[in-house]
């Protein structure tokens, strides 16, 4: 675990801070241009020291997540106001699956902790924040903590006093689950350069209302397609049987399109279609539109999904064999500068194939041209589609590489990667069915098997 401490002139809040950081955890202290010998005291007690030259407390805790290299990382005012031992309390969430952005909320543990104008100042940010996102926040408060890799997916562009709000403006934007833990707030040591001036208090709020100006625009992207099958047995998963039953397989189907629809509920989009190929089921929440698919090959059915956009608008297209889904993975397509200087976004498959597609202008002509006539189930699915991509010049954007779920042992990579899906709670179960029955066969058998090979596909193929 790393903690970033965004350090200016704390010498004397140093040692207390880092002797009470978690054995096991680094600090890294980034140095803001302090003029006492932080840098030179946090290093000689352990830390690791990363310089900042550009003021501004976003800029110290950008350059900390930059130099950070663990999955979790916290941040942490070094200023011995937030008691280090306390971390596992925003960590722990995290790490455990259960939250994606946890802050800690500061209850006073003595006098002169929190002067009446800052406090102040703080309730009406949280009072505002909560009415913008629906996040269950009382304080804004500097301990909190997520996974890294999502938070350099938000592409924060504050790097100043508005960068904590920045985070949970985006981060509610894209559906992060974003919970709140009371922690201990102490006098701190030495001179608040922000709370402890009305200057600093006033400076602080004019930052966060910048960021709250720019963060208020609506989404980019017009329209999430998400292409799918009605989980009928006998038509969907069928490369899971054996050792799934048909019935086994469609229940599975079943949970992998309620994950993908629930998390298309919590992105930044204007509209949500659900391309079907079927009829809708209690599966289906509400929030989406159901349009049909058309005949044809899957080629021509995800050419002709398109038609559903928004016209003028981008359009991300996904299906509904990608439980692992998270508004994190598709943060790159759906943030501010999504479309700035990007024409399309392409999502690879492990198998080949592709998971996503989006497109800045998708007409029906230019989704044909890149669609129909792409082999479906062969090895270079997806290497066909990037070819035609930049045979129409589009300037193309890369999403994280997912693995569909086709076989056994796929389905056993993707409920281990996202153990608290629906559809690992649904694999979970048929493995444990089938180790009470014994282990001569079943899912848990069959995936620690090689996989009978099998042709990647498009979206939706199911």
């Amino acid at each position: 675990m790393d903690v970033v401490l965004p350090c200016l002139d704390e010498a004397g809040a140093l040692p207390w801070v880092l002797e009470r950081i978690p054995a096991g955890w680094r600090p890294l202290v980034v140095d803001n241009g302090s003029t006492d010998g932080s840098a030179a005291l946090a290093r000689s007690l352990g830390a690791t020291v990363v310089h900042e030259p550009r003021r501004g407390f976003g800029a110290a805790c950008h350059a900390g997540l930059l130099a950070a290299t663990a999955d979790v990382v916290c941040f942490l005012d070094c200023d011995a106001s937030l008691d280090p031992g306390q971390l596992h309390r925003v960590a722990d969430p995290v790490r455990e699956g259960r939250a994606d952005l946890v802050l800690g909320r500061r209850v006073p543990a003595g006098r002169g902790a929190w002067p009446l104008h800052a406090r102040l100042a703080n309730a009406e940010l949280a009072r505002r924040l909560r009415r913008r996102t629906g996040a269950p926040l009382r304080d804004l408060g500097p301990m909190r903590a997520a996974r890294r890799e999502a938070l350099l997916a938000l592409a924060q562009r504050d790097r100043r006093s508005g960068y904590p709000l920045e985070t949970v403006l985006s981060a509610a934007a894209l559906g992060w689950r974003i919970g709140e833990v009371p922690v201990d707030y102490r006098p701190r040591a030495g001179r608040s350069k922000v709370t402890g001036t009305l200057r600093g208090t006033r400076q602080a709020v004019a930052d966060m209302r910048r960021v709250l100006a720019r963060t208020g625009q609506p989404p980019v992207t017009g329209t999430l397609l998400v292409v799918a099958k009605e989980p009928v047995p006998g038509r969907v998963k069928t490369r899971l049987c054996p050792p799934c039953t048909p019935e086994q397989a469609a229940r599975l189907a079943a949970d992998a399109l309620a994950d993908t629809l629930a998390t298309g509920l919590r992105l930044p989009v204007r509209r949500r279609v659900l391309v079907l190929d079927g009829r809708p089921g209690p599966w289906l929440p509400a929030g989406w539109e159901v349009v049909p698919q058309c005949g044809g090959g899957l080629d021509r059915r995800l050419a002709a999904a398109f038609a559903a956009a928004d016209p003028g608008l981008p359009a991300l297209l996904v299906g509904m064999d990608t439980p692992q889904l998270t508004p994190a993975l598709l943060a790159p397509a759906l943030g501010p500068e999504a479309w700035r200087d990007r024409d399309a976004w392409y999502g690879p498959a492990a198998d080949g194939g592709f998971w996503a597609l989006g497109l800045a202008r998708p007409d029906a002509a230019a989704a044909r041209r890149l669609l129909e006539g792409v082999p479906m189930s062969v090895p270079d699915t997806g290497a066909e589609l990037l070819r035609r991509l930049g045979g129409e010049g589009l300037r193309t954007g890369l999403l994280p590489q997912l693995a569909d779920v086709d076989t056994a042992a796929e389905a056993e990579e993707v409920a281990a990667l996202a153990p608290g899906t629906r559809f690992a709670a649904g694999w979970r179960g048929l493995c444990g069915a089938q180790a009470a029955d014994g282990p001569a066969a079943g899912p848990a058998a069959a995936a620690g098997r090689p996989a009978v090979p099998a042709g990647p596909a498009g979206p939706g193929s199911g």
